[in-house]
Order: structure tokens, then C-alpha cells, then sequence
């Protein structure tokens, strides 16, 4: 899953970075508001964290810009303890969700993944296709009850495809969402990491529709 944050403030948009890289996250960072209305515009992402308080141009600006281009990405946004107001106006211009400065790691994580689960239609954090489960809170991959080890690239592929279960995921969208836009690949690369996946989880699950790109199987999903 491809995530943006927003936020000004090195230290902790390296620690964000870092946690959220740990979580199964490939993240992107923009540190200022002009960079990351651009990004936010022209650009696909799973989830965005925007800090209100950014140079060139504010958090809400960005936010409401978006919103009226229609850009529909999940966002969370941070605020100063003391910014009530600033939330409301927040949540009233299109955020899903905020978290009010200093936070902790964890309750970001739990709140993006909260976020997309509601974004795509769950409601549980394990997420299931036939003999595949995912808990998406422990980063834990069963096929048919037996636990198996993924790299970081293939559990955010899996991740990708479960939590859009139901259509077919263009190799370019996966691609853009499993390495990010800013770690340049080669466009055989998903279809290499596919490979690795099936020798894993079995060569039946994933399913690749020529053209079109990639799904679990109905019979699996």
C-alpha cells in the first residue's frame, strides 16, 4: 500500500516514514504544501497523512483543493493539541480521520489501517479470499491454516490485491502501489515478484488475466 506524508517537521517525518515503512507501508514524503497538492494531484495514493501547519501553503488549502478536484484518497490530519477548531474544519473539508500532536506511532498505524478497511469495504482487520487470510494488525499471512513468511514486497502486493479483491489490479497500478512512485522498476518487476508469490502461496490463487492484470481466482476469492 502506497502512503503520503506531509509534514514539515524532519525528525518526525523521518520517524513517520520509518514506522509506516515497518507496517507494510511504501512512503513518499513532501514537505511542503505546493509539493504535495501536486503529488495528491497527480498521483495515486492509499493513504496520505497531512500536517495542517505547512509552508507555502496550509494543510487545509491542500485538503480542500483536492477534495474539489475530486481527488477521494483517504486522509488523516495533524493538528496541535490546542486545535480543536482546526479539526472540525478539517473533518468538515474531507478528512477521514486526525490525530492531535505528539501521538504515537502506533495509534497512526492503527488509524490508517482503520482507515483503508473502512475506504474499502472491511470491517475487520483479517482480511479473507477462500483458503487466504491476512491479519493485517500482526502483518500475518495463513493459507489454509498454515503461516507463511513474506518479504516486505510481497506482503504489500498480497495486502494490495486482498483489500481490492473482487477486480482485476492493472500491473502498472500494482506496481505504482507495491514499490511506490518514487523507486523506478521495470515493468516485468510485478510479474516477477507474482512469480515468487505463487511459488509460496501455491500456483492457483493469484490468477493473471492477460492484459488486464492480476486477482484472486474466483474459486479463491
Amino acid at each position: 500500500m502506497r502512503a503520503l506524508i506531509v509534514e514539515d517537521e524532519c525528525e518526525i517525518a523521518d520517524d513517520m516514514a520509518s514506522s509506516l515503512s515497518a507496517a507494510g507501508f511504501a512512503v513518499e514524503l513532501s514537505r511542503d504544501g505546493e509539493d504535495a497538492w501536486f503529488r495528491g494531484d497527480t498521483e495515486d495514493y492509499d493513504a496520505v497523512v497531512l500536517d495542517l501547519g505547512l509552508p507555502k501553503l496550509d494543510g487545509l488549502t491542500v485538503l480542500r483543493r483536492w477534495r474539489a478536484e475530486g481527488r477521494d484518497m483517504p486522509v488523516i490530519i495533524l493538528t496541535a493539541r490546542d486545535g480543536w477548531a482546526s479539526r472540525v474544519e478539517g473533518i468538515n473539508s474531507g478528512a477521514d480521520d486526525y490525530l492531535t500532536k505528539p501521538f504515537q506511532m502506533e495509534e497512526l498505524i492503527a488509524r490508517i489501517r482503520a482507515v483503508l478497511r473502512r475506504t474499502h469495504g472491511h470491517s475487520a482487520p483479517v482480511l479473507k479470499a477462500g483458503i487466504v487470510t491476512l491479519d493485517t494488525h500482526q502483518m500475518r499471512l495463513m493459507i489454509d491454516g498454515k503461516s507463511l513468511i513474506l518479504t516486505p514486497l510481497e506482503y504489500r502486493l498480497v495486502s494490495y490485491l486482498l483489500h481490492h479483491k473482487g477486480r482485476v489490479v492493472p500491473g502498472v497500478e500494482l506496481r505504482e502501489h507495491v514499490y511506490g512512485g518514487e523507486d523506478a522498476r521495470e515493468a516485468n518487476a510485478i510479474e516477477a515478484l507474482i512469480v515468487r508469490l505463487r511459488r509460496k502461496l501455491g500456483p492457483d490463487l493469484i490468477e493473471t488475466r492477460r492484459g488486464h492484470g492480476y486477482t484472486f481466482k474466483d474459486g479463491a476469492a
